[in-house]
């Protein structure tokens, strides 16, 4: 996939209506093209915007409909009336051919209504209307971010996979799937750097009995001890009094990096005292 394509379905990719192929061809471009990526996360905050929109805003009154067609009639007709070659072939010459900045003016102009409308409207009472759009706007965003840190953390380059466990810290903490490709990078990634940023990310799913039983199993499995006394600081953060028996072996074996051993006393003082 080039970056023209790209830029053409990024508005569907944003609103998660691509089919599964184009949607994997689209998160491996972002993954390789920094230029894509940044223009996707400047769309892409205006959707996170959206869903922080209250579930509940005033309805505009009801002539607003009659005066928007009035509106638009006139402005039809001064385009009828105008050249051949004034405002309305400027106005077309203004306006972005790239789906994508369309989209963008899109969205701002739609912030605008709702904005102009809460002034018309504000000394009226507030009148409940229906959230589901919103909900479902906030399941999108939340899709989005979940296909985005799934991609990178599966990319070659340990940059990207970096990149990958920082899009995992913006994904619900009940997102099984993230937390699982998490885990994965923490006993398998050939990076420490990445290892210890997975370490890092996984605080947030801390609630989960299966994200402490999982950081308990992973100390031994780690060949450098500098992600062994991140994981054992994560349990003391997380205060996860079961590892208990875990650390004891761990202070007790000759085998384990000194430094290692040590920290686990450590942690044995925090979490029994």
């Amino acid at each position: 996939m080039n970056c023209d394509l790209a830029r053409l379905i990024l508005p569907e990719y944003l609103s998660q209506s691509l089919g599964e192929s184009q949607e994997l061809a689209f998160a491996a471009h972002l993954a390789t093209c920094d230029a894509c990526r940044a223009e996707t996360e400047r769309l892409g905050s205006l959707w996170r915007g959206l869903a922080l929109l209250p579930d509940t805003l005033p309805e505009p009154g009801a002539n607003v409909r009659d005066r928007f067609y009035e509106s638009l009639a006139a402005y039809r007709h001064g385009l009828e009336s105008a050249p051949k070659h004034g405002f309305k072939e400027k106005l077309a010459a203004l306006w972005p051919k790239q789906a994508a900045f369309q989209m963008a003016i899109s969205f701002a102009l739609l912030v605008m209504g709702i904005g102009v409308g809460y002034e018309m409207q504000r000394e009226k009472p507030v009148q409940p209307v229906v959230g589901s759009e919103l909900a479902q706007l906030r399941g999108e965003v939340s899709n989005m971010r979940q296909m985005v840190a799934l991609s990178l953390m599966q990319q070659q380059s340990a940059g990207e996979r970096l990149r990958g466990v920082s899009w995992a810290y913006r994904v619900e903490s009940t997102d099984t799937e993230v937390l699982s490709a998490l885990l994965t990078t923490v006993n398998n990634d050939d990076s420490v750097n990445v290892r210890l940023s997975a370490v890092g990310a996984l605080h947030a799913f801390g609630a989960s009995p299966v994200t402490r039983a999982a950081i308990v199993q992973s100390i031994r499995k780690q060949t450098s001890p500098l992600v062994q006394i991140a994981l054992i600081e994560l349990l003391v953060d997380l205060k996860v009094t079961d590892a208990a028996p875990e650390l004891k072996r761990l202070a007790s074996d000759n085998t384990i990096d000194l430094s290692v051993r040590e920290r686990a006393n450590w942690a044995l003082g925090k979490l029994l005292q």
